[in-house]
């Protein structure tokens, strides 16, 4: 490996399912994160969204904004909008080609090009002349079933290609873990769990003092496609998705059927929930709200689809989780003109719902310890990151294997720029950039 001379400035990138950060390291002592001024005040997390609607007087017909402008866009006139949130969701996902858009088809990498290009934007000065060193993060493993790492790097080479500059790829939890380590004045030996909301990634980095030529050296990293997402699917599939005709039945010709699972597939996925208000997929719910033994519940489906209640729908299951990572019970309301939710939810319930996600969550962990030849005991400090790593249960899953007094945390939301902006100060990038696929 040859070294590389250290930028004057490098710029860290968290493009992440639910959140997006960007921070920027003018030396490798300290980031600054970048502020974005939204019309509910200045902050340094970027909503992951995107929002389009048609548009005469713009180019192409079709105008579109990003982060909380995109939300803000789609709440003053949803039924003549297109949401989409968690799209990064689908970059290793071979069977995602495009996006129907009113009249556009676009695809991932133009869905991100849009994206980044008002992240950039809504930046103001900060990135006006974009550094050299560009570190992005990527996830340990992308969301799915069999998720094709050649074509998401395919993809975020043509979404990331808009900033003019060579990017380098870096495990998020690795950023983390650098992040966490300029907090340490001794050596140790250090797991990241990083949750996002499409994964959950771990990381263990070896941690030398500081002045070490090499101040992290990576040892193992295991992920799964479990995170924030599926937490707030759990809630949907077991709270709402009932209320609107799921477990029911509808009649055919002589026989009682259950209604079939396809028809609540796409409330698990933002990137299809915003594409159901199409004239197809209504007419499949009148006739199916014609044979069901509750037509009440299906009209309730077709309101959702209808008057795009998706997001709001959404937004209320993120305000439950996170109550509940506070309180042993907490209320679930959603309210609008054509639909009206509420209901009690305790802590017990959304730990038995997410109790799957648990097991395989901790076996992904133990695969990570596996991969680094250490026992749960070599571990001086665990570092929980992300949105989901507040959920009580989650931390508990770490409490059984190390430890309370091992457990840190802390800048949840922003540490993998953080450290990713960092790690772009680093002499020779090419021993972060490891995990890339050829």
């Amino acid at each position: 490996m040859s070294a590389n001379p250290v930028a004057s400035r490098s710029v860290g990138i968290d493009f992440g399912t639910t959140n997006s950060v960007i921070a920027i390291a003018e030396h490798a002592q300290d980031a600054e994160l970048v502020e974005f001024a939204a019309q509910g005040g200045s902050g340094s997390v970027f909503r992951s969204a995107l929002c389009f609607w048609q548009d005469e007087a713009v180019r192409g017909g079709l105008a579109h904004e990003a982060g909380p402008w995109a939300i803000s866009e789609f709440l003053e006139f949803p039924q003549g909008s297109r949401f989409l949130q968690s799209f990064k969701s689908v970059a290793a996902n071979p069977a995602f080609e495009h996006a129907t858009l009113f009249e556009k088809r676009l695809r991932f990498e133009e869905l991100g090009q849009v994206f980044l290009k008002h992240l950039v934007g809504h930046s103001g000065d900060a990135l006006r002349e974009v550094p050299e060193r560009v570190v992005v993060g990527r996830p340990v493993r992308y969301v799915g079933s069999r998720p094709d790492e050649a074509l998401a790097r395919k993809r975020y080479d043509a979404m990331f290609g808009l900033l003019g500059r060579t990017v380098h790829y870096v495990y998020e939890p690795i950023g983390a873990a650098f992040s966490f380590a300029s907090r340490l004045t001794e050596p140790a030996t250090l797991l990241v769990a990083d949750f996002g909301g499409g994964t959950s990634d771990f990381s263990i980095v070896r941690v030398e003092a500081p002045g070490a030529a090499r101040r992290c050296l990576p040892l193992g990293s295991a992920g799964i496609g479990i995170a924030g997402d599926r937490f707030d699917y759990r809630i949907m599939d077991h709270l709402v998705l009932p209320l609107l005709g799921k477990g029911g039945t509808y009649r055919s010709f002589d026989k009682v059927l259950e209604i079939p699972a396809g028809h609540f597939a796409d409330f698990g996925d933002w990137s299809r929930l915003a594409m159901m208000r199409n004239r197809r997929t209504l007419e499949q719910l009148a006739r199916l709200k014609h044979g069901a033994t509750d037509p009440a519940a299906i009209d309730r489906m077709i309101a959702v689809v209808e008057h795009e209640l998706g997001f709001g729908l959404y937004e209320a299951v993120g305000r439950l989780k996170r109550t509940l990572s506070a309180a042993d019970h907490a209320a679930f309301h959603f309210e609008s003109e054509a639909l009206t939710i509420e209901a009690e939810v305790s802590r017990g319930e959304f730990e038995t719902w997410i109790a799957p996600d648990l097991q395989r969550i901790g076996e992904t962990v133990d695969g990570a310890l596996a991969q680094a030849e250490l026992r749960a005991d070599e571990i001086d400090h665990v570092f929980l990151t992300g949105g989901s790593s507040l959920i009580p249960a989650v931390r508990g899953l770490f409490v059984e294997r190390f430890g309370e007094e091992r457990l840190a945390s802390g800048n949840e939301l922003t540490s993998i720029a953080h450290g990713l902006a960092l790690i772009g100060q680093s002499p020779d990038l090419d021993e972060w950039t490891a995990g890339e696929p050829d």
